[in-house]
């Protein structure tokens, strides 16, 4: 195999999921140069379709792609469906409820991740980055402990060598690289599980305006997914808690799905009259590990970890993307100020740390409660409020947490990009007094600044106006 090695960049991204879209764009923004390396050609398939409001007037603001959703015909989501716990009847859930939520920005979407991923990737390489697509990492290069650049096999098969002072590693759950990090994966005991899933045609709706509403019940096995995607095409996906994986063995992957669907009378009416789709790229049954897991560390000089590389968390509350994109700012925070010499490596990225195993332990703590059946819809709107320390109401609470509003971030909230000054001031005094970094970014996006916050730890930092970047905080840390 030839080998050639290639001039430096500021910034490799290996990766061009959401996560790794993210962050190379909020780089190449400051003017830095980057280079995005994915394995495979988009679109390609990628499971976990429900995305939510921060995500949405947050971070795709950011990226300045909101015009572009609003006009890919992706099925709004108002809120979510549960036929879970002790209440026999289903029960709604609107992004509304949560003051942060409320207005123009109290929806998601449900996307077909193929179009979605691609949708930013192709961004990224509108706003500069360098992008190139089946193009394997094989191996980073270190040098004196210092990750320095990555090596990797291009598309004609050339084994490559680039240079960079950084190198984000946000290829997913598989990556071939994060052990380069160092420490372990540290596995969840509570969620050991295995989703099994395929795509239907002509599947029940629920009554407007909850049409676009991701619907999820629990059975004895452990709970179903039901995701409209469009009027017609809609993912379902079965989650087995552990002592039910031998289910599996059952036979083909289409006759277990099946019969696990004839165990959950919600989602068995709602497919009544639908087929499963069983050509082109949904015409699959797939089997994929949720096992949760964290990473004992999240960087080391020259490398970080964004998104799935570094943790993954149970997928109920759909915030897979959440995660991956909100790590992705933060971490376009921590090189923007290293690069720029402002503060030190190893304080900006002692930040992003902090702050991303937060947000996880948010919705880990939260799933923990909420997996007990036991109780009802107004048990979880109070566990929502204890997990969070929010002063709204509980059922506020509950919406906030799984919109994606669990930090202090302004950058992820929003309202709709022209507001009279009166209700501009009311959204940003409302913004420093919550406690979530989910609902702050979209703030940042909104209006192109950012309030700053409150240092997370003693010694911690805050984030610059331009939310971009990390700045020294005078204030104690909350």
């Amino acid at each position: 195999m030839n080998s050639t090695v290639e001039s430096d960049y500021d910034v490799i991204v290996v990766g061009g999921g959401p996560g790794g879209s993210t962050l190379s764009t909020l780089v190449a923004l400051q003017g830095y140069r980057v280079l995005l390396l994915e394995k495979e050609v988009f679109p390609r398939h990628q499971i976990g379709e429900s995305l939510l409001p921060s995500t949405v007037h947050g971070i795709c603001r950011l990226l300045g792609v909101t015009e572009e959703l609003e006009n890919s015909g992706f099925m709004k989501k108002h809120g979510g469906t549960f036929r879970w716990g002790l209440n026999a009847e289903p029960w709604t859930f609107d992004f509304s409820v949560s003051a942060k939520f409320s207005g123009p920005t109290s929806y998601a979407y449900q996307v077909e991740r193929m179009k979605f991923d691609k949708i930013l990737l192709d961004n990224a390489r509108r706003k500069g980055v360098d992008v190139r697509e089946r193009c394997e990492v094989v191996a980073v290069l270190e040098e004196e402990g210092r990750i320095r650049g990555v090596r990797y096999d291009d598309a004609e098969g050339v084994r490559r060598e680039v240079r960079a002072k950084f190198v984000a590693d946000a290829s997913g759950n598989k990556s071939r690289i994060h052990k380069e990090i160092g420490g372990a994966r540290q596995y969840s005991e509570l969620f050991r599980n295995i989703a099994v899933f395929g795509y239907f045609t002509g599947g029940k709706r629920m009554p407007a305006p909850g049409t676009g509403n991701i619907v999820c019940a629990s059975f004895d096995l452990g709970w179903f997914w039901y995701i409209p995607l469009s009027d017609q095409l809609t993912s379902v996906g079965a989650v087995l808690r552990r002592e039910a994986l031998e289910r599996l063995r059952d036979g083909p992957r289409e006759k277990v799905l099946a019969a696990l669907i004839d165990e959950c009378p919600l989602i068995a009416d709602y497919l009544s009259d639908a087929e499963r789709v069983t050509e082109g790229p949904y015409g699959e049954v797939r089997v994929r590990k949720d096992y949760s897991y964290i990473q004992e560390k999240f960087w080391r000089p020259g490398m970080v970890l964004v998104g799935d590389a570094a943790c993954f968390i149970d997928p109920l509350f759909s915030s897979g993307v959440h995660l991956s994109t909100y790590s992705a700012l933060l971490a376009a925070r921590s090189i923007n100020t290293t690069l720029r010499g402002a503060i030190d490596e190893a304080d900006c990225f002692r930040e992003y740390e902090a702050r991303y195993r937060g947000e996880y332990d948010v919705f880990h703590d939260f799933l923990a409660a909420f997996y007990d059946l036991q109780k009802d819809e107004h048990a979880y709107f109070r566990e929502a409020k204890s997990v969070t320390g929010s002063s709204a109401s509980a059922e506020e609470s509950f919406a906030e947490l799984v919109g994606g509003g669990a930090s202090d971030e302004e950058a992820l909230i929003g309202t709709a990009p022209s507001v009279n000054p009166e209700r501009r001031a009311q959204l940003l005094e409302r913004s420093r007094n919550i406690h979530w970094q989910g609902s702050r970014v979209q703030v940042q996006a909104v209006f192109g600044e950012s309030l700053g916050d409150d240092p997370q730890y003693e010694g911690g930092l805050v984030e610059s106006p331009d939310g971009m970047h990390w700045a020294r905080s005078e204030q104690p840390a909350a």
